[in-house]
């Protein structure tokens, strides 16, 4: 018997991502997809690009209807998921794409986010690095009903810098990451500085200054990993290409770390994972290079002149910083292999 799946906010972009993957699940079956304003509409509507879903109806997003399903994901914005995912029965798994259960720390909601905080689900990044790279999270994905997906920029970040933070071969107080991020991460919502005459050829800084709601997500991560009084400094550069996201974050080496030490950390970190790959010494990723898989790409290497290391790392902000993390977490929760249903190969060009 497969798996029902529901999607919650089935009409955007995360939404749409998600749909695409779940159609080729070998387990899982989409049964239920839902929307706001585009409710009552074919999915094939907003999604043409979707052929084998498209006579499915959005239905409004109810805890009722989606509680028709095994499983349930939702795509919608922050501050939307937490109260419909309170009504659901327990018996059904939920994976939350969104902000609302991603912080462990009240304080650190009201102070990004506002609104009511709803509690800190599992964490759905099975690569993350814990206790100094004791173990993983992973580890504490089996069984679980309730599942926080991270934000892409948090993914591309954490991914990043956790090893050197997990070894402590880089200090974690001096920290700094820039960001060239895709216009699909802004959804779908219509704004002035989303038009095309606005981005095409231009790029833009935005929550410049510490003031991007994914900060203490990645404060968060990275204690876990093993850094004590972490302190990052990260600023996204929205750039002209849909999707897809090329960090460069750089670290300050601890006293008496070689290069050597550098790359061991980093490969040590991520050997024998399937989505994770650390290139070889002087190669670095493209953002294209993920475009459509459920990848992380990173090169690494030392700035010896000014005592730091170097990381960078690209994904699709669609895939592993959003619906393929959902889908890979769902898959361990549920005890299916890790990797079903989705790609390592991305679309080129």
């Amino acid at each position: 018997m497969p798996i029902s799946v529901a999607v919650a906010g089935a009409s955007g972009y995360a939404g749409g991502e998600l749909l695409r993957l779940l159609a080729g699940h070998p387990e899982f079956e989409v049964r239920v997809v839902t929307a706001h304003q585009n409710a009552g509409q074919r999915l094939g509507a907003v999604h043409p690009h979707l052929v084998s879903l498209a006579e499915l109806e959005l239905q409004p997003t109810e805890a009722s209807v989606l509680a028709e399903a095994d499983l349930v994901f939702f795509a919608l914005p922050h501050g939307a998921s937490g109260a419909i995912a309170a009504r659901l029965p327990d018996d059904v798994v939920a994976v939350d794409c969104g902000a609302d259960h991603r912080l462990t720390s009240k304080d650190a909601w009201d102070a990004f986010y506002g609104g009511e905080y709803h509690g800190a689900w599992t964490y759905g990044m099975p690569e993350l690095l814990l206790e100094g790279g004791a173990a993983k999270q992973r580890e504490n994905l089996p069984g679980a009903t309730r599942i926080a997906v991270p934000g892409c920029n948090v993914t591309a970040i954490t991914l990043g810098l956790a090893p050197g933070v997990a070894a402590g071969v880089v200090d974690a107080h001096d920290l700094v990451s820039v960001l060239a991020v895709g216009t699909s991460g802004a959804g779908k919502s219509l704004r002035p500085d989303l038009l095309a005459s606005e981005i095409m050829g231009s790029a833009s800084a935005y929550a410049v200054g510490g003031v991007h709601r994914h900060t203490p997500e990645i404060v968060q991560n990275l204690t876990a990993a093993g850094g004590e009084g972490v302190s990052i400094s990260f600023t996204p550069v929205l750039v002209p290409m849909s999707r897809g996201i090329l960090a460069t974050s750089t670290a300050r080496l601890a006293p008496g770390v070689s290069a050597a030490d550098v790359r061991e950390a980093w490969e040590g970190a991520y050997a024998g994972e399937t989505f994770v790959r650390v290139l070889p010494a002087g190669s670095f990723p493209r953002s294209n290079d993920t475009t459509g898989a459920n990848t992380a790409l990173m090169g690494v290497a030392v700035d010896e002149h000014a005592g730091r290391v170097v990381v960078v790392s690209a994904i699709d902000n669609l895939v592993k910083g959003t619906a393929g993390a959902a889908i890979q977490s769902a898959n361990l929760a549920l005890g299916l292999p890790e990797t079903a249903g989705l790609p390592v190969n991305g679309v080129a060009p």
